[in-house]
């Protein structure tokens, strides 16, 4: 069969306008849209599945494990998850109705690209894969480019499935406390462990909003202050 011959598809009625197109050009097409929607096909092995779950009660969220254990893939999934409300069937984490103002962040403006901005976007040198990250390319309305970084991206506008927007601001611990002041956030994703006072001033930011701080790291730095939050009762004071 050549690219342009057809064979009916079972399962599609014969009326199906797609019964109609050449075989290799339908598999090309759904093999284009299963990049552009990665969310739809994250199923969280055990360990992350906790953590997700642990979001309906806790506003506060550490998952802490080894390296290239999908701790950055399950932030990026949950965050795309808040932003365009696309929760899945077996989701028993927080919901958050409607469209929200979101942080993501890093140690710095490259690190946050070459990480978080890769896995929630796509690859960041190659603007025609913005999309293929954990947040659908469909739900991708707007995005704003850094002056200080290239092809780190300082916002993004995503469609929310209730109808508006919702907003996701890339930020970096390097740029000091201060630059984290005077926003209101429905959540926040540390991707890598942020100092105490960047933490604190991001959690600071969610509490109006009834919002969640969440983490993601490898412990590199022992038992930080950060660390004690989670693992020590008496930290809180």
């Amino acid at each position: 069969m050549n690219s342009q011959e057809t064979d009916p598809v079972e399962g599609w009625g014969a009326d199906d306008p797609r019964q109609g197109l050449p075989m290799l050009g339908l598999r090309a097409e759904f093999a284009r849209r299963e990049r552009r929607n990665r969310l739809a096909r994250y199923k969280p092995y055990p360990k992350q599945k906790v953590f997700h779950d642990a979001g309906a009660e806790h506003n506060e969220r550490l998952l802490m494990a080894g390296n290239q254990l999908g701790k950055t893939l399950s932030g990026s999934m949950e965050m795309a998850m808040h932003l365009t409300g696309r929760y899945p069937e077996w989701w028993a984490g927080r919901r958050i109705e409607g469209p929200g103002r979101y942080w993501v962040a890093g140690e710095t403006r490259v690190s946050t690209r070459d990480t978080v901005q890769k896995m929630l976007i796509g690859e960041p040198e190659r603007e025609e894969c913005w999309g293929t990250g954990a947040i659908p390319g469909d739900a991708i309305l707007k995005t704003f480019r850094a002056t200080s970084v290239a092809n780190a991206l300082d916002s993004v506008t995503v469609e929310h499935v209730s109808g508006g927007a919702s907003t996701l601001l890339f930020k970096a611990y390097e740029q000091g406390r201060a630059k984290w002041q005077g926003d209101t956030l429905n959540g926040i994703w540390f991707d890598e462990e942020p100092p105490i006072d960047i933490y604190i001033e991001g959690l600071t930011r969610t509490i109006a909003t009834g919002g969640f701080a969440m983490m993601t790291f490898t412990p590199l730095k022992g038992m930080s202050e950060v660390v004690r939050l989670f693992l020590e009762e008496e930290a809180y004071g």
